[in-house]
């Protein structure tokens, strides 16, 4: 099974469950009235999704500060018959680099000053090739449809139980209703993490075919891997926890059933599909 195959069913399931949780509150009508507030949201968020993350990473145009980033990005932007993107920096010692934006047309490429001082240019280009996939795949677009439809299951179930449910169209089943109130979010965040883990291995594919090998992509991993196990453990903030499915890495540790939410595979998984690329052990 393709994982883009993963995604379409997972994307499925999340419209599923989203429309499910506003019939058994609310009966067709609330079906009908969550799926319209999904929409809503989800519209606002196609239009403003790159700049609400800029101004959230709190991101600045990159300026010439790192030309090898503009270099790099430009040569494969050419490869893949991308436009250009905006370049932006993080001013941040974590290592990590991040795309968003509604359309190739619209994007924004950043990397942290971090990752430029732990990255050798070829596994830089790598990174970038990777964040590039995402911008050729459209995952912008995928992640954020992905949380705000996981957000809004959350928004549906609260403002039920604040306002109560509507038991006259037969949707109304109250056992059902405390039950999906308990597990809905919880299967949304899953089903929204899931979403991004499957991407994120699409542009790891995408990295290593561009290149013609995954060696400098797996390089790069394991350097970040390697930073996050020396460093003191990181706490991410609001901004950072909200963010994450889009960062090149999860470098805050997560162990035991907060791995089940993590927003990335394991880079062991990333690092096996890569070889199996390449065809190496």
């Amino acid at each position: 099974m393709t994982q883009l195959f993963k995604t379409t069913l997972l994307m499925a399931g999340l419209i599923g469950l989203f429309m499910l949780i506003g019939y058994l509150f609310g009966g067709q009508s609330g079906m009908l009235l969550a799926l319209a507030l999904g929409c809503g949201v989800n519209l606002f968020m196609y239009w403003f999704s790159g700049s609400l993350v800029v101004k959230m990473q709190g991101a600045k145009p990159l300026n010439g500060k790192y030309p090898e980033v503009e270099r790099i990005v430009t040569d494969l932007t050419q490869r893949d018959n991308l436009p250009m993107p905006k370049l932006y920096y993080v001013d941040t010692p974590i290592p990590n680099a991040f795309a968003t934006g509604r359309s190739p047309s619209h994007a924004v490429v950043a990397v942290t000053s971090g990752i430029m001082e732990i990255l050798t240019e070829s596994e830089l280009r790598a990174v970038l090739a990777h964040e590039l996939g995402h911008v050729k795949n459209r995952d912008m677009l995928v992640s954020t449809i992905a949380a705000c439809m996981a957000g809004a299951i959350s928004y549906i179930v609260q403002f039920a139980f604040i306002f109560g449910g509507n038991d006259r169209e037969g949707g109304g089943n109250p056992i059902a209703a405390i039950a999906a109130a308990i597990l809905a979010p919880i299967a949304a965040m899953v089903i929204q993490m899931a979403i991004s883990r499957a991407r994120e291995f699409l542009a790891d594919e995408h990295s290593a075919h561009t290149l013609g090998s995954g060696r400098e992509l797996e390089s790069a991993l394991l350097k970040l891997e390697s930073w996050k196990q020396s460093a003191p453990p990181l706490k991410p903030s609001p901004t950072e926890e909200a963010t994450a499915s889009l960062m090149f890495a999860n470098m805050f540790s997560m162990q035991g059933l907060a791995s089940l939410f993590s927003t990335h595979p394991s880079t062991a998984d990333r690092v096996k599909r890569l070889r199996g690329i390449d065809g190496r052990p």
